[in-house]
């Protein structure tokens, strides 16, 4: 099990760009998924983008085409490159290595389940 770091958030403009990181302890190669979530106050956690090892992608529909997720392995960090950015898209954002992402992604069970502390971004004029 591996600890995250998510760094990269601020306040944008609408319109903009933000690109978030997600620094491991340890090596991701072996990791099958991992993956970016949201959270706005009064709402739930959700998936915003996953990737597996193999270089799969999944996006919630309200980020496809402006959100790309990718993940570097020489660097043991995760990204979420994020443009176009909307106000709607204000939220604290979370990366996750493990059993969350991996069921999301196909795999029915993962032994660890490991999470970032967040990092906020704001959209706003």
């Amino acid at each position: 099990q591996v600890q995250l770091v998510e760094s990269g958030g601020g306040l944008v403009q609408p319109g903009g760009s933000l690109r978030l990181s997600c620094a491991a302890s340890g090596s991701i190669v072996s990791i099958y998924a991992m993956g970016w979530y949201r959270q706005a106050p009064g709402k739930e956690r959700d998936l915003v983008a996953a990737i597996t090892s193999g270089g799969r992608t999944r996006y919630a529909d309200s980020v496809k085409g402006r959100f790309s997720i990718s993940r570097d392995n020489a660097k043991k960090t995760l990204y979420l490159q994020m443009n176009s950015l909307k106000p709607e898209d204000t939220a604290v954002y979370y990366c996750n290595a493990g059993s969350s992402t991996a069921q999301i992604m196909g795999r029915t069970w993962e032994s660890y389940d490991s999470w970032g502390q967040g990092t906020q971004a704001i959209v706003s004029s």
